[in-house]
């Protein structure tokens, strides 16, 4: 399972908030919803996240095993 709770806290450390990666920075509510969902999303919005923070992929999500994940 993807998990973004790395986001919430380099968001936290970083001067911008969920208003202005809307407002500003035109990342959809909807994206935001997914963060906080831990729901997929594709790497061009995980790029732009980056971008905007300044950080390293491990900053905004990580890889947990779970029974969850669908088997291959």
């Amino acid at each position: 399972m993807i998990d973004y709770g790395p986001f919430w806290k380099t968001l936290h450390e970083s001067k911008e908030t969920t208003y202005t990666l809307i407002y500003k920075h035109r990342i959809s509510s909807a994206t935001i919803d997914k963060l906080r969902k831990n729901k997929p999303m594709n790497t061009t919005t995980i790029n732009d996240l980056c971008r905007i923070l300044g950080c390293r992929i491990e900053e905004i999500a990580q890889y947990i095993p779970s029974e969850k994940d669908q088997f291959l």
